[in-house]
C-alpha cells in the first residue's frame, strides 16, 4: 500500500499521473487556467474520477505545490552542503534559472500565493526551509557569526538569488556576463569566509 491516503500502487501512480498533468499545466496554461475540469480533460478522465483523488480544487493545488517544493527541497540541499565551494554552489544554482520550465513554474506558484493564503503558507514553509539550509550552510563556513546574522544572511541570499531567476531567465530580462559576474560577487561575500 502507498502511503498516500492507503492507495495501492496503481492507485498511487495514477495520482502521479493526475499531478503530472496539473503541475503540465500550471507551465503552460497558467495558474488561472488550472481548473479541476481543464485537468480532468488534459488527462483524460471524468470530473469524478479526478475528484476520487483530489476532492476540491484547493487539495489539487495543494498536492501540486507540495511535490514541486518538496523536489525543489531534494534538490538544494546536497547544493547546500557546507562541503562544497561556494563558487561552484552559485553556479549550480543560477544554471537552474536557465531551466525556463522550473521558472515559469515557480512564477506561477508566486501567482497562486498572491491569490490563496494556503498556498502563500506553503510557499512561505518552503522559503523557510531554503532558508534554513543557506543559515545551515554558513553556521559551518562562518562560525564567527551570530545566528541572527546568519538568518539574515541567508534571507538576504535567498532573496538575491530568487529575485535573480526572474531577470534571468527571460520573465523580466535575460542574463548578461557583467550582472552574473557582479550578482556571483554579491551572492559570494554572503556566503564566503
Amino acid at each position: 500500500m502507498s502511503s498516500v491516503r492507503g492507495l495501492s500502487g496503481k492507485g498511487a501512480q495514477k495520482r502521479e499521473q493526475l499531478l503530472d498533468t496539473a503541475e503540465e499545466l500550471l507551465v503552460t496554461t497558467g495558474s488561472g487556467e488550472l481548473s479541476m475540469r481543464a485537468v480532468a480533460a488534459a488527462a483524460g478522465v471524468r470530473l469524478g474520477h479526478l475528484q476520487h483523488y483530489f476532492p476540491t480544487h484547493a487539495e489539487l493545488v495543494a498536492a501540486v505545490l507540495e511535490r514541486v517544493l518538496a523536489r525543489s527541497v531534494e534538490r538544494l540541499a546536497p547544493l547546500l552542503d557546507p562541503g562544497r565551494d561556494e563558487d561552484a554552489l552559485l553556479r549550480e544554482l543560477l544554471a537552474e534559472q536557465q531551466d525556463a520550465r522550473l521558472v515559469r513554474l515557480f512564477a506561477e506558484l508566486w501567482a497562486l500565493a498572491a491569490r490563496d493564503p494556503s498556498v502563500a503558507a506553503a510557499v512561505r514553509a518552503f522559503y523557510d526551509r531554503y532558508q534554513e539550509l543557506v543559515a545551515c550552510f554558513l553556521a559551518e563556513r562562518r562560525p564567527a557569526l551570530t545566528e541572527e546574522e546568519r538568518r539574515s544572511r541567508a534571507r538576504v541570499f535567498v532573496m538575491l538569488i530568487e529575485g535573480a531567476s526572474l531577470f534571468r531567465s527571460g520573465l523580466a530580462g535575460t542574463a548578461d556576463a557583467a550582472a552574473d559576474a557582479e550578482l556571483l560577487r554579491t551572492a559570494g561575500a554572503l556566503l564566503g569566509p
